[in-house]
């Protein structure tokens, strides 16, 4: 390894792209390590972010293509004869085409970020006789996405590129996904956005009836109590992980990742939703919330004691849960008490849990569709910025913020599950006096 980055710190731009190529034809070198370095020769200003992604993408696109050509001349019967060669056995070759029927053309892009699986994706197109022409648009796609990515993560992790690089690795696929299920819902969305503005509004128009539904608050209820064990799940995770000390590597590529894409000019911003965690802020929306079940809940005494139990049994769910964990920190964290003593989060606890409520309650009882779109949204990026900034200020562990919302998820969850159980008895109730 120390041979080749001596020679890319020599001849740059050649030695990436022919290490790329070569990889991509199965020969066992390390391209995203070589992507990684290569994007700290770019924070040295030793090479060009662009060229560089150029000529990796360039080479990686000449080594699937080289790839794909020998499946294609040479078949099935020579991959079988020396795939051993360049790690596609036979049992390889039967896996890539469990994942190929799975997944189809998209296994092109993907593959790029699994280790073994992208030396071989080449051949097996070929071999499959996979349409040139669809392959260029998903291998050669995938080849530059993959590129970027590592090369961009070099250049903002700069010398700490090799300390995070596997850690970063192993984050990245996830994030990938995310980004990829976002880019689809933006294509679907233009390209039916028409037709998905008529449906989100007849269906805005059903919500405050279908709340009245005794079958379809059955059907909220079944789904809120999903989610809600879907979450007691990650909070068993995170559990185990916080006494396994397994959180340091979340902690530093997050901690570093918000602080090279969140720069100075985003400190005042943050700052403003720094203050959205606060004491005042928080009790700003208990007031707001308490107004609007006086409003708009006919069972108004209901539902003021519902919001008193979320917000003052969170608050005692928060300390004891934090307290709880303080004594149960393993005896190699007892050096950095204060921040052990800050799992979960207070703030993010507290604060999924009342800002929550109030987008629960306020969805539940608006006659207006798009204010609940804007309630919604606008929830969701005050969370999010919230945590950001605590992030990028040093105020808390990633690990911890992660864990307020979960924790406070849940307990949130639980509350909205039981307050729904009640509205449903009490429809049925009144349903069954007035028949």
């Amino acid at each position: 390894m120390g041979i080749i980055t001596a020679y890319i710190d020599q001849y740059g731009y050649i030695v990436l792209f022919i290490a790329l190529m070569l990889e991509l034809i199965a020969l066992p070198l390390p391209g995203e390590i070589l992507m990684s370095y290569a994007g700290f020769l770019v924070y040295q200003g030793h090479l060009n972010w662009m060229i560089s992604i150029l000529a990796a993408g360039i080479g990686s696109c000449t080594g699937m293509t080289i790839a794909y050509i020998i499946g294609y001349k040479l078949g099935t019967p020579f991959i079988e004869k020396h795939g051993h060669r360049v790690h596609l056995g036979p049992d390889r070759l039967e896996k890539t085409s469990q994942w190929f029927s799975k997944y189809g053309n998209k296994m092109l892009i993907f593959s790029y970020f699994i280790p073994g699986v992208r030396h071989i994706t080449g051949y097996f197109s070929g071999i499959t006789r996979l349409s040139f022409r669809t392959y260029m648009l998903f291998a050669y796609s995938g080849a530059f996405i993959w590129t970027f990515i590592f090369i961009t993560i070099g250049k903002l992790l700069g010398p700490q590129w090799d300390q995070f690089h596997n850690s970063v690795k192993k984050y990245l696929l996830i994030g990938l996904s995310m980004a990829v299920v976002v880019l689809i819902a933006v294509y679907f969305y233009r390209k039916y956005k028409q037709l998905l503005k008529e449906k989100t509004i007849f269906m805005l128009k059903k919500v405050t009836t279908l709340f009245k539904s005794s079958g379809v608050a059955l059907l909220f209820i079944v789904f809120t109590l999903m989610a809600t064990l879907s979450l007691i799940i990650l909070m068993i995770d995170l559990i185990q992980d916080f006494l396994g000390n397994e959180m340091n590597d979340f902690n530093e590529i997050t901690t570093l990742l918000v602080s090279s894409f969140f720069e100075e000019q985003w400190t005042l911003v943050l700052k403003v939703f720094l203050v959205a965690k606060s004491v005042p802020a928080l009790i700003v929306v208990i007031i707001l919330t308490l107004l609007w079940i006086l409003w708009r809940d006919k069972l108004k005494l209901y539902g003021v004691l519902s919001l008193a139990i979320v917000v003052f049994g969170g608050e005692l769910y928060e300390e004891s849960l934090r307290r709880f964990f303080h004594r149960l920190a393993p005896d190699h964290l007892s050096f950095i008490e204060p921040l052990t003593n800050s799992f979960p989060s207070e703030q993010s606890l507290m604060a999924i849990v009342i800002y929550g409520f109030f987008l629960y309650l306020f969805v539940r009882y608006s006659h207006n569709g798009w204010y609940r779109i804007f309630a919604i949204v606008g929830v969701i990026v005050i969370l999010v910025l919230m945590a950001i900034a605590q992030i990028n200020f040093n105020a808390k562990l990633p690990s911890d913020i992660v864990a307020g919302f979960v924790f406070g998820g849940v307990w949130l969850g639980l509350n909205i599950i039981l307050l729904e159980i009640f509205y449903l008895f009490n429809s049925v109730k009144h349903a069954a006096e007035d028949g």
